[in-house]
This record gives C-alpha cells, structure tokens and sequence, in this order.
C-alpha cells in the first residue's frame, strides 16, 4: 500500500501510519501534504480511493469531507469532480432503492457543505426533493400510501443528516432550514403511525407490544432532532474538524449540486382492499426496512448522561462498522471501541449488538458474525464488556417468557456459540433454580437447550464438567447420544435380528444392489411384513451409517433405493421418520441431519415430514423442545433453497441466453457484410460473384454453431423455468398444509384452556411490571432475580402458567415465527388461505397470529 493510501485509510485513528499523532488537525495537515504531492500523478487514483473510505468508513465523514475541502483550496478540480461522483453515485443509489448507500451519501455531502465544497442552499434542494417525494407518497389522493416504508425512509435520511450539519445550514441558511423543519413536521402530521408488532422482539403475554406505548422510529428519530435544535444543535459525539480550518475553508470555492430524482413508485391497487394493500406493504418493508427496532435490555442510567440525539448517533456509528466492517472483523470490533465520543458506550454497544443478532424478520449476518465481533470485543475490552455481556444475557433470561420465539431459539444459538469461545464458563449456579420449574415453564427450555446445542459444539463429558458448580443441571442435558440399536443385544425378536444379521453380511460383502433389492422384495416383505421389513432395514442401514456423518451419507447414497423402494408413499414414508427419531432417540442434531439428508436424497418427501412433526407424539413436545422445530424448519427451508437456487440459475441461464442470441446475431450479421462486400469478375465471359469459398463455409458453419448454442441455452432456461414453477408450487401447497395441521392441532388445544389464555386480551396476573425494570439492579450480584417478572414468583413451583397454556403460547409463537419468515411467499396465496384455513370457525387467537406474522391488520 503506498503512503498516501495508508494515510487517507488510517485518518482518524491512532496508529503507526501518524507516528503517535491523534490530533485530527495534525492528521489531517499530514494527509494532506502527502497527498496533494501526489495529485499531480495520481489525482483520479486518490479521488477515488477517498470516496471509496467516505462510503464504506462514514463514521469517519467529518474528516474526509474536511480533506476534500482542503484539497480543494489546491486543486478545484478535485472538489468539483468529487461532487459529480458523489452525484452520480446517489442518483444510481435512489433509483436502485440501496438505502445504506443513501443514507452514507448524504451524510458525506453534508461533511461537504460544511467543508465549504456544496453550498448549502444544493444541500437543502436536496433535502425539499426527499420531503416532497415523501409527502406525495403518503397523499391518498396523488400517492400510495402502501409505500409509506419508502417516505419515512426518505424523512429518516434528511433527520440524519441534521447532527452532522445542522449547527451550519441554522448559520448560514436559516430560512431555508426553517423551511425544510416545517416540512417534515406537515410530513409527520400526515403519515400514519408505524406499529410492526409482527416484528417485536417482545410478545407479552397480556397483549402488549413494546411499541405499543411508545413512538415509532421517525417519530423517535424527529423527537431528538427537535430536542438538539432547542439546545442550538450543540453535541460532542460528532467530531467537527472543519472548524480547525474555518478560515482556511472559508477560501475555498463552493459548488452546486445537480438536481437528484427518486424513482417513480408503483400505482396503487387497482382494487382497494386490505389484502392488495398489504401486499405493497410488504413489498415497500422489504424493500426499505428499517436498520434498528431498539432492544430495550438494560435500565436508562446504565447508558450514562447522554443526549437524546447521542443515542441515535452511536447506533448509527455502530451499525455502520457492522455494516461495512462485515469481512474483517478484527477491524470491526477495533473501530467499535474507537469511535470518536467523549463517553463511555460498552451498554449502548451491547444493546446495538443484540438489537440486530434478535432483528426480526431478518438478521442482518449471519449468527456466527455476531458472535465472533462481541468474542472480539471481550478481548478488546477485558475488563468492561464481558460483564457487560453478561448482564445482557441475564436480563434476556429474566423476559425469556416474554420473548418471540425466533427470537428465543437465535439466543440459545448464539449463546451457546459465545460460551464455545470462552471454553463453556458460565455461572450456572444462577440458574440452578430452573430445575424448580415445570418442565414446559421457558427459563427451564432455555436452560436445557443451551446444554444441548453445547454438546453439539463438544461432547458430552465436557459440558457436564463445565456444569460442576450447578451438578443439579446434569438433568437437563440431553442423553450421551448414542445410536437405539434394537438388534445389539440378546433382547427383542430372534428372527428380525437374523434378518438384520443377513443384511449386515450383504452390505459388507458388497452384494450388489439389485440383489439385496431383490432379496428384500421377494423374501423379506412378504414374509414378514411391512412393519417388520421396514424395522429391520432402517435399524441396520443406520448402524451402520452410525460411526459418522461421512458413513451415514455412504449409505443413504448407496442403499437409498432400498427405502424408496419400501417407503413408496407418504404413510410409509412417516413410518420410515419414526425409525429414524427412534434409532437416534438420544441424539437430536443425528435425528435433524438424517431426515434432512433423507429429504435431499428423495428418500422422503417434505409433506411426509410435516405431517410427521405434527402427529400426536411430536405435538405433545412442541413447548418443551426444539427437536421438532428444528426438523419441521429444515424441512420448509430446504424446500425454499430450492426456489431460491433455481431462481440463480435462471438469471444466468437469461444471461447466457442473452448472450448466445446477441453471438447468433453478430455470426449473421458477419456474413451479410462479407456478402455484401463480394465483387464481381469474370469468368468464361460470365460475371460471377468473387466468393471465398472456405471463408463462407466458415461462417456458416459459424453461424449453425450459435444458433445450436442459443436453442441450447434457450431450452435450458424452459426446463428451468418449468422446474421453478413446480418449486413454487410444491411449496406453497407446503405452506397450506402446514398452516392446516397448526389449525388443527391449535383448535381442540385452546379450547381446553377454558378461556384462561389470554394471548391478545385483558391484562392478566402473568403481565411484567414495566415499573420494576428502570430501577432494575444488574449487579452481578442481584441479577438473579427480577421480582416483577412471573418467573421469579413461584406460586406454582416457580412458574404460574400451566402446561395447557404454554403449549398454545408456544406454538402459536412458531405459528407468528413462521409466518414472517415466509411471509413474501405467504402473501401471493393470501385468499387461498383465507378460503381454506382462516375460515370463520378458524381460532381466533390462530388467526391473530398469522395476521400478526404477515404485519396484515387484524381488522381485515
């Protein structure tokens, strides 16, 4: 890297690169020099490296935007070119809805008008084209309110940009701000409040949201931005470098900035109901989400003396190093503990952290990117962050009954993870008390699936070593997870061990398969059975694929037919799975990577599988294990993959099609030119064209060849395309049965609560009492116990909701779960479910839940 590489990279930090210097203005002068003895040489190398830092470091804008504007007072070109890139990019970013790429581009040309680069007034021409888009959106009358996600999100770049400006464009173009505030604020007196509960990381049991008392994120947002202009937009957590060179910058010649235009958004339904509404809804969330919904785990004073706006501020910083920091995460987590504020953020960083890791309907990453960036911290800040860690894991744990249940089952994936990382040390004595509880109460699930997913990650042995402090845990780790081999022993049927004996000869003597098929169809089945056939056929494969994944996916491979052949349906099929979860009855994360290898293999069918997970053995585990979720997500996610990966193929096939038709063209269009090109001469006293007979064979034969690689490429890309449809179509039908065997088993279940669940109701004894929590005590050594949550009273053993009750409350968080997950092929099949599933008899507390998936109003 040459030098001013490094130093235009580095500014802003403390390393090696600055000699020791932290001083911004220093930094910058000595950026400077290098850089401007550079121009001359590598001006648009430097102009685009810079830009590239601005956009994918922009919690470092101030100071780029101020060594724009220095370079500008040496080269004006520099600038002008700058903002003509700066230019192009956003009006790419708008019409391509990268609202990251928006929110960092403006951010920049803010630093640039403060930097005396844009005059102010192109800043605020920018800013009234954002505000008249969104209001016109949001007019029923000239917009479509559908897309309000698209508006806010507008509203939302304009409000961000004022902490890194505001203090300037009041100085210098005070009416005109004054212009762009009322507009916001008849913009926020128009649009709709914004209540996703369907997205709420909390589900409390008496009903409540965590929104539902408080203000949606613009409205938040436009709040704190009210509250710093009231205080003269004074604020220590966004440095100002420019004002180290004010007089110096005052110099510089300031330029316009062209007009931007926002793309045009689709016309509303064509018919006005609830359902073509929603539908746009969704299409307008996902296109436009919202980067943060604010996960409130530790009490105000824990945050310090900050501003309003100080909160924003350090989550936007956060977020960003996330966001743009995502493929080195030494250089996250180094930035994240070095952002420029005067105060300390450990909580507020946490807080950030586990905000996007429970993010619903999506993280952002990967689970392992997360974990990773908070083990790095740990190391990075010794002796604050693991505590604070810490106390965030046990303030979760104390609202785990009030979790979303997506939300429950990532934390027990994550913190199982992180403790991997930390060689399995928790104090475990904490929660000793679950063993307490009923079985089914969530703290005690928790507990208990943490251990298993621990002894995925090791064995066994270490995990119960890592308990020693708490031995009373030990009951609820999972079974050693050794193989239910029924023929090991001199117990159960003498003849079905000797067929099993049988086959285990032939698969070690390499009996070829047609024989062994053979033998199973003629001698076996009708001699014994189906049931028996089927026993001992899965029972000896498995044991024999038992030794590792590697042996289990040989067989499958090998002696996949032999199944298929037995299990030609969707009854023999279940008969199979049960084999399976019975074999591997110690060992869930064998008995999840069985089914799903067998679903890949078509060994079974993902109909088979839900109807599986929803018989009555399965339904009966749903509030106190994961075992069957985890196989019932498997299966729809793999049923997914397959449509999303058909859908890549597509769009290469449409590629290499594209390609293939524009080869065929060129070949025709050569031998038209080389025709038309050909003279005349002589031959006998006959004029002749003067052709050249090898070069025209060529290019025929040229274009014979891409017209064969076009028909080729084009009947690939029908077959595709007719796949795709299937895919499509299987899983929808999928969803329906899935959404079928929730209705049914849900139905009988809520009514045998007598009315005592009250999931959407009155407010009942099971409520939190919010009041406790600011004045909660995380303290290590008080964190135990949050005295205003059902958990820690014990009316009833410790947990005063009965089993009945946890199991609707259970499964119809999966139920919402689902929904959202899938929500975007849910919705083209709405009225399908509708006439099918959600009928009038249909629960309503059933119905809520899908609604409360697919953010679709209960009204409807």
């Amino acid at each position: 890297m040459s030098s001013w590489r490094s130093l235009v990279l580095r500014l802003g930090e403390k390393c090696s690169e600055y000699d020791g210097i932290t001083e911004h203005k220093d930094q910058l002068e000595t950026c400077l020099g290098v850089v401007c003895s550079e121009l001359s040489e590598s001006g648009d190398e430097i102009l685009s490296f810079l830009l590239q830092c601005a956009e994918g470091l922009p919690h470092k804008a101030p100071l780029y935007g101020t060594l724009v504007g220095l370079i500008n007072l040496e080269d004006e070109d520099f600038a002008r070119k700058a903002l003509d890139n700066v230019h192009g990019s956003l009006q790419d970013a708008l019409h391509d809805g990268n609202c990251n790429r928006i929110r960092v581009l403006m951010r920049f040309l803010t630093t640039l008008m403060c930097s005396k680069v844009l005059q102010p007034a192109s800043l605020i021409v920018l800013f009234e084209t954002l505000i008249s888009a969104a209001a016109t959106t949001v007019d029923e009358e000239k917009g479509n309110p559908c897309w309000q996600s698209c508006a806010d999100f507008y509203i939302i770049s304009v409000l961000s940009c004022l902490p890194w400006g505001g203090a300037e464009l009041f100085e210098q173009v005070p009416v005109e701000i004054d212009r762009v505030m009322v507009g916001i604020q008849a913009y926020m007196s128009i649009r709709k409040h914004v209540s996703d509960a369907g997205y709420s990381v909390f589900n409390y049991i008496d009903g409540r949201t965590q929104e539902d008392d408080e203000k949606d994120f613009l409205e938040d947002l436009w709040g704190r931005i009210q509250d710093l202009s009231n205080k003269d937009w004074r604020l220590d957590s966004v440095p100002r470098p420019h004002l180290s060179f004010e007089d110096q910058l005052g110099a510089g010649k300031s330029y316009d900035f062209g007009l931007v235009n926002c793309p045009e958004l689709p016309d509303p339904p064509m018919v006005s109901s609830l359902i073509a509404c929603g539908k746009q809804k969704h299409e307008a969330d996902l296109k436009y989400p919202l980067r943060i919904r604010r996960l409130p785990i530790f009490p105000a004073s824990k945050t310090g003396d900050l501003q309003p706006i100080d909160r924003f501020i350090m989550e936007e910083y956060l977020l960003d190093v996330l966001l743009f920091l995502n493929g080195c995460r030494k250089e996250c987590a180094s930035s994240m503990v070095g952002l420029p504020v005067p105060f300390r953020y450990e909580y507020l960083m946490a807080e950030t952290i586990f905000s996007q890791i429970l993010l619903l309907p999506h993280s952002p990453f990967k689970p392992v990117y997360y974990t990773l960036v908070i083990m790095d911290l740990c190391k990075a800040l010794p002796g604050a962050f693991p505590s604070v860690v810490a106390s965030a894991v046990r303030s979760l744990f104390n609202k785990i009954s009030d979790l979303d249940m997506e939300c429950r089952n990532r934390l027990v994936l994550w913190f199982s993870h992180h403790l991997s990382n930390f060689q399995f040390i928790w104090p475990w004595e904490e929660w000793s008390h679950v063993l307490d509880l009923p079985k089914w109460a969530p703290q005690r699930v928790f507990v208990q699936e943490v251990l298993e997913r621990e002894v995925r990650l090791s064995y066994w042995d270490r995990i119960k070593q890592s308990i020693e402090s708490a031995p009373v845990l030990e009951e609820l780790l999972p079974p050693k997870g050794t193989p239910n081999f029924i023929y090991s022993g001199e117990d159960g049927d003498q003849t079905e061990r000797d067929l099993s004996s049988e086959l285990s000869r032939m698969v070690k003597e390499r009996t070829l398969l047609q024989e062994m098929l053979k033998w199973v169809e003629e001698q076996v089945l009708p001699a014994h059975g189906l049931d028996v056939t089927l026993r001992v056929v899965a029972q000896t494969l498995l044991n024999i694929g038992s030794k590792s994944f590697t042996h289990l996916i040989t067989v499958l491979e090998r002696f996949g037919q032999i199944f298929s052949r037995i299990c030609s349906d969707d009854d023999k099929q279940i008969m199979l799975i049960n084999e399976v979860n019975s074999f591997w009855k110690n060992n869930a994360q064998m008995t999840a990577i069985c089914i799903d290898r067998m679903m890949g293999y078509r060994i079974v069918s993902n109909v088979a599988i839900i109807r599986w997970v929803f018989s009555e053995l399965n339904v009966d585990q749903f509030h106190i294990s994961d075992r069957p979720w985890e196989i019932l997500r498997n299966s729809v996610s793999k049923t997914f993959n397959r449509i999303a990966d058909l859908k890549k193929e597509i769009s290469s096939l449409r590629k290499g099609v594209e390609s293939a038709a524009k080869a065929a063209s060129k070949a025709v269009n050569e031998l038209e030119d080389f025709k038309s090109k050909l003279t005349l001469t002589l031959v006998n006293g006959e004029p002749v064209l003067d052709e050249n007979p090898v070069k025209m064979k060529r290019m025929n034969s040229n274009i014979e060849r891409t017209k064969a690689a076009e028909i080729s490429a084009r009947e690939s890309l029908e077959s595709k395309e007719v796949l795709l449809g299937q895919a499509i179509t299987e899983l929808q039908e999928l969803l329906l049965l899935l959404f079928k065997s929730f209705a049914h088993v849900l139905a009988e279940r809520i009514e045998e609560t007598d009315g005592s669940l009250n999931f959407f109701g009155e407010k009942d004894e099971m409520a939190v009492d919010q009041g406790d929590t600011s004045i909660m005590d995380f303290n290590a050594d008080d964190e135990q116990q949050d005295k205003s949550h059902p958990n820690s009273e014990k009316p009833k053993n410790g947990y005063n909701l009965g089993e009945k009750e946890q199991w609707c409350l259970s499964t119809l968080g999966y139920v919402k779960a689902i929904t959202r997950q899938y929500a975007s092929e849910i919705w083209p099949l709405v009225e399908k479910l509708d006439a099918e599933v959600l009928t009038e008899d249909v629960h309503p507390l059933f119905r809520d839940a899908v609604y409360s998936g697919l953010c679709r109003p209960i009204a409807s």
